[in-house]
């Protein structure tokens, strides 16, 4: 599968398999989901109606629409090109929590009057899916985090049953309750939903040791988030900026090398997913590659990269790594998109798929 964050022209242009948003933000100060935009819903004292600009994702919508008409759009747009909507539940546990990026997420995960409203929200965001083919994408950063603190999600403290008795009344109250407890919702309230947990390769995305050993690192990360309940596949990143931004904005080199004679290279990560996939048994979906290509002129919105152009030209590759599928897009605003790339990813996708595609786990 092939797909990005994009807009509604450029996901008309090319056969793209999946299109992926985000859902971000506040949670309501009712601490349940609000059965209106426009009256009686607040989230830290604003509106959610659209002139007030509460920030709920629920009402990112026409205000005069019932909570949840993002989702459900996006879903019906999706459905009318033949893609499955993905959508990343990202960064809702750090904006609404008020905690500090880290550590503090999963500290904050103990917190039972916070979960309670996390809980309920994620249960109406699963709702608004349905009976509806999606992918599910459960919290990037933060299983990282939690893999930082303790290496096994069972010794993390997390308010599960303490806090969703109505979905999740038996399982441990732990941080692999937690993610148990999520997946069991999914399967729940959206049946037909594939839910991924995310594995975070920081450890070996910019390591130049040769003699490191990604495969024990893969099989750690898949430990962590198999006693969370792995899911239906498992979501991994490579980069949220363009390899040019980070050399010249940031003053950092995160270049990967295309003939994988140095390190850090494509080689490296791809034996890191295999080792992953294969511990866990699920297949992988590379997600936020960066969308930048040799043809940018390293301003902003066309910062160079080569991820993009590296994929295309290896698909089989990623087919033995148990890769089934690749969402590109912009991590920050400033980055290279699919609508300002040149029109790159949409040649390259269709060419792709003109030329028949590639059949999973190639060998």
């Amino acid at each position: 599968m092939t797909g990005a964050m994009m807009t509604d022209d450029v996901a008309a242009k090319a056969p793209f398999d999946l299109r992926y948003v985000y859902l971000a933000g506040q949670l309501p100060d009712q601490g349940d989901a609000c059965n209106s935009c426009t009256s009686n819903c607040t989230v830290g004292g604003v509106s959610t109606s659209n002139s007030r600009g509460g920030n709920w994702w629920g009402c990112w919508q026409w205000d005069q629409l019932p909570p949840g008409a993002y989702v459900r759009d996006l879903i019906t747009a999706a459905k009318a090109k033949a893609q499955i909507p993905m959508f990343t539940y990202y960064y809702l546990f750090l904006q609404a929590s008020g905690a500090s990026e880290g550590k503090g997420e999963i500290s904050k995960a103990s917190d039972a009057s916070f979960m309670k409203r996390y809980y309920n929200d994620f249960r109406f965001f699963l709702k608004q899916i349905g009976s509806n083919k999606a992918i599910v994408h459960v919290e990037p950063d933060f299983w990282g985090y939690g893999r930082q603190v303790n290496s096994s999600s069972a010794n993390l403290q997390a308010a599960v049953a303490s806090a969703n008795g109505t979905d999740c009344a038996g399982l441990p109250n732990t941080l692999a309750g937690m993610g148990r407890c999520m997946i069991a919702m999914a399967h729940k309230y959206a049946p037909n939903a594939q839910i991924g947990l995310h594995a975070s390769p920081w450890n070996i995305s910019l390591n130049k040791n040769a003699s490191y050993n990604i495969e024990a690192d893969a099989q750690a990360a898949a430990s962590f988030l198999t006693a969370a309940g792995g899911g239906d596949l498992v979501v991994s990143d490579l980069a949220d900026r363009d390899a040019d931004y980070y050399r010249i904005v940031q003053g950092r080199n995160e270049w990967w090398d295309a003939t994988n004679k140095a390190l850090p290279n494509f080689t490296q990560y791809l034996r890191w997913v295999t080792a992953l996939t294969a511990a866990m048994q699920k297949p992988a979906l590379l997600w936020q590659v960066p969308v930048g290509n040799a043809n940018q002129n390293n301003s902003v919105l066309h910062w160079k990269d080569n991820r993009l152009a590296y994929f295309f030209g290896h698909m089989a590759d990623l087919a033995k790594a148990n890769v089934a599928g690749i969402a590109y897009g912009a991590g920050e605003e400033q980055q290279t998109n699919p609508s300002s790339d040149g029109g790159l990813l949409v040649a390259q996708t269709k060419s792709y798929v003109n030329a028949g595609g590639t059949a999973a786990c190639a060998q």
